[in-house]
C-alpha cells in the first residue's frame, strides 16, 4: 500500500485505483467481499495503513475498462454506412452497463461486431451510442461510427433537431391529441423513479427538468388507447411519467402503472421507439427510418381489435 494513502478509506482508495468503474459497481464488489485487506474481506469504511495488502478476489473480467464482446443476440440492423449505424433494440436488453459485470447489453454486442466503436463516444461503457432506451423499451437506437459523427449527432440532440417518435399502448381513453409539459424531477421516495412536477407543487423547491411530450390517439379498444408520441425533450422516463401523470399509464409498466396488473403474459411495457429522423452527420441529407412493431405487440393489438 503506497504511503500517501495511509489512513485513507478502502472505498476511496479503490475508486482512485479503478476510476473507470462506477461508485455503485465498486460498492457492490466491496459488499460482496471481493476486496481482501490483509487476507480478510474488507469493508468500505476500513482505514488503510502503509504496508497493507489489498487484493481483488473476483473475476478479473469485472475490472475491464470497456464492455467485453458478447455476441449472444444480434439485433436487426436498420441502416448502416461509414458514419452511422441504426439498430432495432429488442425489449429486455439494456442499452449499456456500468461495468464488465453487465455482459448482455447492446454495448456488448456492438463491441463484438464493431470493436472499432469502443473508441467512439463520451463514455467507455457506451461505444458510439448517441442516446439510450429503457431496458423494456424496444426500437431504434442511433450509433455513431466515428467521433466526428458522434459529436455532430449529439449537437443535433442538444439543439432538438432529431425527431423521435414512439408508439405506446396505454390504459384509459386518451384524448384525440394532447401536449404534456409537466417538468420532471427525481422522486424522493423511490430512487428508481422520476415524478411529474404539477402546478400544485409550485411551492416546493425541487430540482426539475423541462419536458415536453406530444401525442395523438389513433386506436382504442377495451379501455386502452394506442398513441403516437413525439418527444420534444429527452428526460429520463419522460414518456412513462408524463402518460401516468394524465391518468394513462403504459400497459405493462410496473414502475409507473403498478395498479394495472394486466401485462398480457409479457415481461415488458408497451413502448416502442418506432421512427427516427435526423440529419446525416456527413453529407447532411435528411434520414428517416422506421422499426416494425415486435410480434408480441402485434399479437396483443390484434387480440384487442385495435387497428394499426
Amino acid at each position: 500500500m503506497p504511503a500517501e494513502f495511509a489512513a485513507a478509506r478502502l472505498d476511496v482508495f479503490v475508486r482512485h485505483c479503478l476510476p473507470h468503474l462506477s461508485r455503485r459497481v465498486l460498492d457492490r464488489a466491496i459488499g460482496a467481499k471481493l476486496f481482501l485487506l490483509n487476507g480478510r474481506a474488507g469493508k468500505k469504511g476500513d482505514r488503510l495503513a502503509a504496508g497493507d495488502s489489498l487484493l481483488f478476489a473476483g473475476p478479473v473480467d469485472w475490472l475491464a475498462e470497456r464492455p467485453l464482446p458478447t455476441a449472444v443476440l444480434e439485433p436487426p440492423v436498420i441502416y448502416e454506412d461509414d458514419s452511422i449505424l441504426v439498430l432495432d433494440k429488442p425489449a429486455g436488453m439494456a442499452t449499456h452497463g456500468f461495468s464488465a459485470r453487465d455482459d448482455t447489453t447492446l454495448a456488448n454486442l456492438i463491441a463484438a461486431r464493431w470493436p472499432e466503436l469502443l473508441k467512439v463516444g463520451k463514455s467507455r461503457w457506451e461505444p458510439g451510442l448517441v442516446h439510450r432506451l429503457d431496458v423494456e423499451t424496444s426500437g431504434l437506437i442511433l450509433v455513431a461510427k466515428t467521433q466526428a459523427a458522434f459529436d455532430r449527432l449529439r449537437l443535433q440532440f442538444r439543439r432538438r433537431e432529431i425527431s423521435k417518435t414512439y408508439w405506446a399502448l396505454v390504459w384509459g381513453d386518451a384524448d384525440a391529441e394532447g401536449v404534456i409539459d409537466f417538468p420532471l424531477a427525481h422522486d424522493g421516495s423511490d430512487r428508481r423513479k422520476m415524478r411529474a412536477v404539477k402546478p400544485v407543487d409550485s411551492g416546493k423547491r425541487l430540482r426539475s427538468w423541462r419536458a415536453l411530450t406530444q401525442y395523438r390517439k389513433f386506436g382504442a379498444a377495451q379501455g386502452m388507447s394506442l398513441l403516437d408520441i413525439v418527444m420534444t425533450t429527452g428526460v429520463t422516463h419522460q414518456i412513462r411519467v408524463h402518460l401516468a401523470a394524465i391518468g394513462c399509464p403504459i400497459v405493462g409498466d410496473a414502475l409507473y402503472g403498478a395498479e394495472a396488473k394486466e401485462r398480457f403474459g409479457l415481461s415488458r411495457h408497451f413502448l416502442h421507439a418506432k421512427r427516427l429522423e435526423f440529419c446525416h452527420p456527413g453529407d447532411q441529407r435528411r434520414i428517416k427510418l422506421e422499426a416494425e412493431l415486435p410480434s408480441e405487440w402485434t399479437d396483443v393489438l390484434e387480440r384487442l381489435g385495435i387497428k394499426f
